[in-house]
Formats: structure tokens, C-alpha cells, sequence
């Protein structure tokens, strides 16, 4: 892809650099703006009342003392907010408060707006719910039977069940390839629900204003869906609704649903005509959840003869608690996102996502991937020392190439994963360690694939995926509006760089704006590694969109043609004769004489791609990141806890745009995939949580990180913004396998499901011995 005015081999002054975020300073100095930060005159508390039943009809609800309480505002209830929303248009199945019957411990039933805190609490106390209560479906299995309708948790399941979504693909010969392998094995895999464990908690503050509009300020990835969502629950027209996103701390997937509670805030700010706020508690946020599905994983792996990957046979069953959230694209993801990194042309899928009676699943970093890859990885070391290969060697031999299609018709454009393969050994000194450390010591390998960005956009009409506006005004500096969601990731920074790269100006020259509606243009949020690819494409296009009309001021100001010209260190350039320069500020000052200040805009969206069968779009990506890590570990042979000593984690992100934030994400996704694997797990009774909070829920603490290594491989795709791919998601997934393959080199044991705690491990172990010591008395 050539771009008018590009110089061959012209350096980046900006881009590759290692350059620190433009919020950095605000957040370290507590400046930072959060949702909670933000007082306005007269506002209120708003609280929900919850369910404590997992299954239940709603017979009345009476709220006349709640509403007679001195301080009391507003009080709402479900059946004053019927509207059906969600965050994708085939899953409309959540209302603001529950109208009919709960759907979990912890659904919301009412709510109330109150001048403090306790004079809300005890408001809820005085609100009266008779239930009926029904038959709780609180394991996947028991969704998978016909039930009466009353029984069904939604309206629209499959076959009368409370089956979610079903998907069945098939490409190439499966069976006949599974027939004729040299090696074939298929396990079960069981993967408890984890959540997000975000720094912030749920904050929503709401203000219909003298004017009948809406403002909302909310923690929220998705300004564009929310937007939407509250024009459907509140019958109001988009214009007339302002969404406001500050600073957000922590999101990880868990923030990219519009809410309930955004709906709540809103509806009572409407009915007292004050503002509202929303503040969750810790427990709260764990009712909310919206975290990695359980889920059971049968996965079935054929190897040939000359070492290369012939079949996967894969069946998900996956509990996606009581509403649909991203939940349809969970099912497809949980099989597709198994066709990379390595060559297959034999696949099998079938996966079904159930809803039952616990909290919802939504998405979560490296949505729909981490537990088939943990699947797939540790099968391939299985197979791999079955059939005497080195694993690093067995993963080379079936590497994706570039410049190809997988068997699904998935477009590959650059593929780094042999030199992240190879980089990773090296710097692991794999070929050393491997078969060589003592007992209790291992070293593992795994690899990984994922989507830069959904090429299908959720909603299905012909907007762009994302819209760059900038604007230059007298003083030169350049306003960039957008509503990529800046979330910790570093997307304002990119923005930033991309757009002062392209017109050769220091990045103090660029102001960024992406978090209110009315003066940002439509993006569709921060969630599947999208933003740097699609933002990021979008900015360099209204950049070089200003930068054309930047250099035809310098041409109208010397008499030299356009095309002789480059913008360069605030000035614009004749490349020809260098003594003739036109400085920045002079170049915007004679192009706004005859419109008073520049506009330029850029848009992107995916180019046309994939197959023609059902379900052909999940998973499309205009380009993926590929990913190895080498894992050592030591495992505490007295107690069995195992301790993750270095993580080598090679990822292909194209071109590092900024080395600093990408390493930066390598490590926040080790440490969050080193959490699911060893100690994190979200725990029920009968349908309550037992640990909604972050002093019983197991997050890896600051001391059990290992040290981690990042090992930046660099393909240059040609689709990315200066060549980038995603870095957000992606260096999560191979971090799981490799560990459970460095267990089975250092125990010999392989595990299946996860968490691999202490205790499994010691358990382990003491079978591994009582079997030797089994062994040697019958060898007497």
C-alpha cells in the first residue's frame, strides 16, 4: 500500500520510538479524571435492589414506603423500562431491571435514587418482592434438556432448551484423516469461569438537564454501543443523548457491554430531573461480571505420519450465565480461532453456548480463544512427546506460511510465528534446558493467533468502523476527535504519534479527544484488538488528508509545485532545493484563508474477505498476530506449588509503533493468562458467588510475577497503520499452555483443567509417588 508523499527510506522521527503515553503524567499525579471524580450540584445516589433467588417469578413488587422515605428521590421498577438491548443485535435479551422473573442471584429488581448512601440502602430494605420461585439451571448440561416455556431463561433458545447458540462446522475430511493418523488422541478439558478484576469498579453518572437531554458519563469501553442502547431502553433519539467517557481504570473486555445499571442511572435522572449516580461495590462488579465463560472443551487432535497437523475435532459446551452478551461470537471463536497459528486442512467444530442461572459471561481478554488454545497447545506437546519430536521443532514443521488462506477461508497476510518460534528458543536457551533440568524444574512451549480487529462490524450497515476528524485552528495545534476508547492501552498515544509522524510535527502539537460524542466521530469501541488497526488506519488517512492540503499552501506561498514537498520538523520542505521552507504555523495560516480553520477526516473500514457458509464472517480479521512463549518454572516439591520463574513471550506485532506500549501489553496479558492457570477461579453455591471480592478471589500478586522477557517480532503488515497488528489480546493465550507443558516436563504430569493450584499439584505428586513406591516394592 503506497501513500502519496512518501519518501522511500525516509526515517520515522516518531514511529518505533519508544514513547511514553500522553496520559502517563496525568495518572501517575493522581490528575487523572475518573467517573467517580466527577460531583455535580444536587446529585444523587442510586442503588439497585437484588435478587436472592437464581430462578424466580416476580409476583409484585411494592415500593410505596421506599417512595414515602424522607430523601428519597425516585424509585423504578422493571415493568416502567420493558425495553429488550444488548450488546449485539442478535442477542436483545437484557431489560434495565428485570420486568417478568429473575435470572440470578444478584439480578437487579429495582432501583432507587436517594440524597446519601444510607437513606438509599434503606430504601431497598423497604421494598417489598414476592417471588415464585422456579427450577434453578446451574450446570451447562442440565440447559442442554427441553423445558417448558416457563422454565426457558429467554424467548428465543434452541429446540425448547436453554441452549444460547449452536454452531456445526465442517471442512475437509475429518474422520477419514483421524482414520489414517500415525497419532491421535482426543481429552477433555474442564476450564472454570474467571472475571476481569479490574482496578475500577462499575461508575455511571447520569443528568437529564433543564434542556430534556441526557448526559451520561460512564466507565465504558464502548461509547458507540452504549449510545445506542440507551436511545432503544429510553425511546430518545441519539442526538439527543451525550455519552462522556473518562478515564477508565481497567476494562479487559469487562467494560464492553452497555450495562443495566448505564440504563438504571439514566431512567431514574429522568424520573427525579436530578443527576444520578451509580457506584458498584467490589461484590457488585462480581455479580455483573460478564468475565471468560466456563466451559468444557472435548478436543480432538489426528497427527501424520511425517509429523504434520492432519485433523482437529473440537465440541465446546459453554456457560454463558443468564444473558447473551457477546455470546454468539464466543461460540464461533471457541472453534474457529483454533486455525492458526499451524497449518490444518481438516477441521471439525461444534460448539454450544447454554444460558444457566449464574451471573453472565461476556467478553474477556483474548475473548472466545484461551481455553481452546489451551486445548490445542497442550494436546501438541502431548503428541509431540509421543511421537519423540521436540515440541519447538514439531510447531516449526506446521507453521501457518504468510501470503495464505486457512481452511476456513481465513485471509493471511504476514505470519511472524516461525521467528517467534525460533526467537523465543533462543532467548530460552530451550535447546539446552529442554529434557535437561532437574526434577521439579520444566521449561514449556506454546504458540498463538488472533484477530487484529472484527472484520464484521456488529452492526450491519454501511458507517465506516472508525472515523479520525482532525481539526487545526490559528495556534497550530492539532485537535484529534475520535471515539476509540482509551482504556490503559495506550490508544491516544497511537493516535497521537500516527497523526504528528505523518505531519512532521513534535506529538506536544496533538490534542486528543476521544471520549464525548458530541464532537467525536463514530468508532465502534475498544474490544477485539481493533483499535490500533482501525483507528489507527482511520488517523494516518485524515493526516495525510491535512498533509495534502498543508503542502499546497507551501506550494501557493514559494511558487514550487505540490509534489516537491514533504512536511519535516515543523516545517515543510522542498526536497529538491532544501534551502526553500515554508515553517508549519505559515503553511496553516495561508490554507485557512479561505475557510478560517483546516478539517480533515479519515475513515477505515475492512476490506471484503472470507467464505460464503454460515457463519463464514466469525473470526474474519484483515490481518492476525502470531505469538510463541517459552515458560521455566520451579514446583515447590513439598507443598506442590508451582512458580513461574521467566516467560519469554515472542509476538508478531507487525510493526511496534511504539516499543514501550507493546511491551507493556506483553507483560499486563503474562500476567493476567499467569492468574487463569494457577489460582484464579470464580466460585459458586447453589448459584451464589462464594468470592466476590479481590481479597478471596486469586489474582497473582505483585511477588509471584515472574520475570518476563518480551521479544518484539516485527513482520510489517501491509494492511496496519505503518504496518502494526494487534498487541492487546493475543500475548495471552500461549502463556496457559506453556505452563501446564512446563508442569509435565518438570512432574511429568500433564492437567487438564484449570486452575493448576498447589493443592492439584500436591496431589499429584503424592499419586506419582505412591505409584513408585508401588512399583518398587513389586520390583523386590
Amino acid at each position: 500500500m503506497t501513500h502519496p508523499h512518501d519518501i522511500p527510506n525516509q526515517p520515522r522521527r516518531l514511529l518505533g520510538k519508544r514513547i511514553p503515553l500522553v496520559d502517563a503524567k496525568r495518572k501517575a499525579t493522581g490528575q487523572a479524571v475518573y467517573t467517580d471524580d466527577i460531583r455535580l450540584p444536587g446529585t444523587l445516589v442510586g442503588k439497585i435492589l437484588r435478587s436472592p433467588h437464581p430462578h424466580a417469578k416476580i409476583l409484585s413488587i411494592d415500593t410505596g414506603k421506599a417512595e414515602a422515605l424522607p430523601g428519597v428521590h425516585a424509585v423504578l421498577t422493571g415493568r416502567e423500562a420493558p425495553a429488550r438491548f444488548g450488546v449485539l443485535p442478535v442477542s436483545q435479551d437484557e431489560t434495565a431491571l428485570a420486568v417478568d422473573k429473575v435470572r440470578f442471584i444478584g439480578d437487579n429488581v429495582a432501583a432507587v435514587a436517594a440524597e446519601d448512601e444510607a437513606t438509599a440502602l434503606e430504601a431497598l430494605g423497604l421494598i417489598e418482592v414476592e417471588y415464585e420461585p422456579l427450577r434453578a439451571f446451574l450446570d451447562m448440561e442440565q440447559s442442554l434438556e427441553p423445558v417448558p416455556e416457563e422454565l426457558r431463561l429467554h424467548t428465543k433458545t434452541v429446540g425448547g432448551t436453554n441452549i444460547h447458540k449452536e454452531v456445526s462446522q465442517e471442512f475437509g475430511e475429518v474422520d477419514r484423516a483421524f482414520e489414517e493418523a500415525a497419532w491421535k488422541k482426543t481429552r477433555d478439558f474442564r476450564f472454570i469461569g474467571v472475571t476481569h478484576a479490574f482496578t475500577e469498579p462499575m461508575c455511571t453518572l447520569a443528568w437529564f438537564d433543564a434542556d430534556d437531554r441526557l448526559t451520561i458519563w460512564s466507565a465504558t469501553q464502548v461509547p458507540h454501543y452504549l449510545h445506542r442502547a440507551l436511545s432503544k431502553v429510553l425511546e430518545m433519539p441519539m442526538h439527543r443523548i451525550r455519552v462522556v467517557r473518562p478515564c477508565v481504570g481497567g476494562g479487559f473486555g469487562g467494560k464492553s457491554d452497555p450495562f443495566p445499571h448505564e440504563m438504571v442511572a439514566a431512567l431514574l435522572s429522568r424520573k427525579c430531573r436530578r443527576p444520578v449516580k451509580i457506584l458498584f461495590d467490589r461484590e457488585e462488579v462480581f455479580y455483573s461480571n460478564h468475565g471468560r465463560h466456563p466451559s468444557k472443551i472435548r478436543f480432538g487432535l489426528a497427527v501424520g505420519k511425517d509429523g504434520t497437523i492432519r485433523a482437529l475435532d473440537i465440541d465446546a459446551l459453554i456457560d454463558g450465565g443468564a444473558w447473551g452478551s457477546f455470546g454468539v461470537v464466543t461460540t464461533y471463536y471457541n472453534g474457529v480461532l483454533a486455525n492458526g497459528p499451524y497449518r490444518v486442512d481438516n477441521f471439525r467444530y461444534h460448539g454450544r453456548r447454554v444460558y444457566t442461572n449464574k451471573p453472565p459471561c461476556g467478553a474477556m481478554r483474548g475473548h472466545g480463544a484461551v481455553n481452546t488454545r489451551f486445548a490445542y497447545e497442550v494436546l501438541l506437546d502431548e503428541a509431540a512427546h509421543d511421537l519423540g519430536l521436540d515440541p519447538a521443532e514439531f510447531r516449526l514443521r506446521n507453521a501457518l506460511p504468510p501470503n495464505t488462506k486457512t481452511v476456513n477461508e481465513f485471509r493471511i497476510t504476514t505470519s511472524g510465528i516461525r521467528e517467534c518460534i525460533e526467537r523465543a528458543v533462543e532467548a530460552s536457551e530451550w535447546k539446552r534446558k529442554k529434557g535437561n533440568l532437574p526434577f521439579g524444574e520444566g521449561i514449556g512451549i506454546a504458540g498463538g493467533f488472533y484477530i487484529s480487529g472484527s472484520a464484521l462490524p456488529i452492526h450491519w450497515d454501511d458507517i465506516p468502523q472508525s472515523t479520525v476528524h482532525l481539526k487545526v485552528d490559528l495556534d497550530g495545534g492539532v485537535t484529534i476527535h475520535s471515539m476509540a476508547a482509551e482504556i490503559g492501552q495506550g490508544s491516544d498515544t497511537m493516535l497521537a504519534q500516527i497523526v504528528a509522524e505523518v505531519l512532521g510535527l513534535d506529538i506536544g502539537f496533538c490534542r486528543v479527544r476521544t471520549h464525548d460524542t458530541d464532537t467525536a466521530p463514530i468508532d465502534l469501541g475498544s474490544y477485539s484488538s481493533r483499535v490500533t488497526f482501525m483507528a489507527g488506519n482511520a488517523a494516518r488517512q485524515a493526516a495525510e488528508n491535512l498533509r495534502a492540503r498543508l503542502l499546497r499552501a507551501a506550494a501557493d506561498l514559494t511558487g514550487y509545485p505540490v509534489e516537491v514537498f514533504v512536511l519535516r520538523e515543523g516545517e515543510a520542505v522542498n526536497v529538491t532545493r532544501p534551502e526553500i521552507r515554508v515553517p508549519y504555523l505559515e503553511a496553516v495560516r495561508r490554507a485557512m484563508k479561505e475557510c478560517g480553520a483546516l478539517q480533515a477526516t479519515g475513515s477505515y473500514r475492512s476490506p471484503p474477505m472470507g467464505g460464503k457458509f454460515k457463519g463464514a464472517a466469525a473470526g474474519l480479521s484483515p490481518t492476525y498476530s502470531f505469538q510463541a512463549f517459552v515458560a521455566q518454572l520451579k514446583v515447590d516439591l513439598e507443598t506442590g506449588k508451582p512458580r513461574v520463574l521467566d516467560v519469554w513471550a515472542a509476538h508478531d506485532c507487525g510493526r511496534a509503533l511504539n516499543p514501550l506500549a507493546v511491551e507493556g501489553q506483553i507483560e499486563g496479558s503474562v500476567h493476567m493468562g499467569l492468574g487463569q492457570v494457577l489460582s484464579e477461579a470464580f466460585l459458586y453455591n447453589g448459584g451464589n458467588v462464594l468470592n466476590p471480592n479481590l481479597c478471596d478471589y486469586r489474582t497473582l500478586s505483585p511477588t509471584e510475577t515472574p520475570r518476563i522477557h518480551p521479544i518484539l517480532v516485527e513482520t510489517n503488515d501491509p494492511e496496519g497503520p505503518f504496518g502494526a497488528k494487534e498487541c492487546g489480546e493475543g500475548p495471552l493465550l500461549p502463556v496457559l499452555p506453556a505452563v501446564a507443558n512446563a508442569l509435565y516436563d518438570a512432574i511429568g504430569v500433564r492437567f487438564y483443567e484449570l486452575p493448576i493450584t498447589a493443592d492439584r499439584v500436591f496431589r499429584a505428586l503424592e499419586r506419582q509417588r505412591k505409584r513408585r513406591a508401588v512399583k518398587d516394592l513389586a520390583a523386590r
